[in-house]
């Protein structure tokens, strides 16, 4: 017999997994400070819930930030009721698939840390397109 679940416990299932990267293994955190992720677990993780498609790990840089602004997605302003201090440069963070897409299309995308990227991303975003902006760790 087929169960049907509750939107509550949908959430907490999909909160069970943390789901896998783009290089189909296991899905490696984003960040924890700042808090991230569609579920605020630190995951770029997803769920039928998540419009935005939050998937993408993306080190956060001002021309960026500057340009999410000019679309009407202000990640630099602190909204202490929301519990979010603001994005800075640096700061790395789950970004919704196609606004990271629009940003490379325009020339001011973001880095992305793929180990931390949701496979899901590749249902909209070429991975070669994706590991052209892959951060590498400076290893001098």
């Amino acid at each position: 017999m087929l169960q049907r679940l509750s939107q509550g416990e949908k959430m907490h299932n999909a909160g069970t997994e943390r789901g896998r990267n783009v290089f189909n293994e296991p899905l490696v955190p984003c960040s924890f400070n700042p808090l991230t992720g569609y579920f605020r677990d630190g995951c770029c993780r997803t769920s039928e819930e998540d419009t935005g498609t939050h998937v993408v790990c993306a080190i956060m840089t001002a021309d960026f930030l500057a340009f999410s602004h000019a679309r009407g997605n202000d990640l630099s302003t602190p909204r202490p009721e929301w519990g979010f201090a603001g994005l800075r440069p640096g700061d790395q963070w789950c970004l919704c698939a196609l606004r990271w897409k629009e940003a490379w299309q325009a020339g001011v995308a973001p880095r992305v840390v793929l180990e931390s990227t949701n496979s899901r991303v590749l249902d909209l975003i070429a991975l070669d397109d994706l590991q052209e902006y892959a951060w590498q760790p400076d290893l001098s």
